[in-house]
């Protein structure tokens, strides 16, 4: 079953995005939870097996399109079926709040997430991701 997080479950999901090396050291984990919570147009579903986090998916909008964040399942887990529910639960979310269209960040040397999007029908979209740091906690 997928369900919204709560703030007690900060700590278990974000262990999990560690163990799926989906953190980096600019970015603080624990606060993006935190900001996906408590944010008017974000989320966070979890996928749990008795209690206990199996999968995690960070969903929000901006009013034009739906974005997805750490998408992780437990590695020993991986394969059977768990990312793609967390990806049809956050879809799902996103058209309920009215959102046209989902995108997504992948690492261009992250093979294994390529393959994973691109088998459950995403495509590469013709765009390049520029940005910089508003914080002084550049890598």
């Amino acid at each position: 079953m997928i369900a919204p997080a709560t703030p007690d479950d900060a700590a278990a999901v974000v262990a999990l995005w560690q163990r799926c090396d989906l953190t980096r050291p600019w970015n603080d984990p624990h606060a993006d939870f935190a900001r996906a919570l408590t944010g008017a147009t974000s989320t966070v579903l979890l996928a749990r097996d008795d209690g206990d986090v199996i999968g995690s998916v960070m969903v929000g909008h901006d009013g034009h399109r739906g974005w997805i964040y750490y998408l992780a399942v437990t590695p020993d887990l991986q394969g059977q079926g768990i990312g793609r529910a967390l990806f049809a639960a956050a879809e799902d979310w996103l058209r309920d709040a009215g959102a046209p269209k989902v995108q997504l960040m992948v690492r261009s040397d992250n093979a294994a997430a390529l393959g994973f999007y691109a088998a459950i029908g995403l495509a590469r979209q013709d765009v390049v991701v520029l940005g910089r740091f508003l914080t002084d906690a550049v890598p």
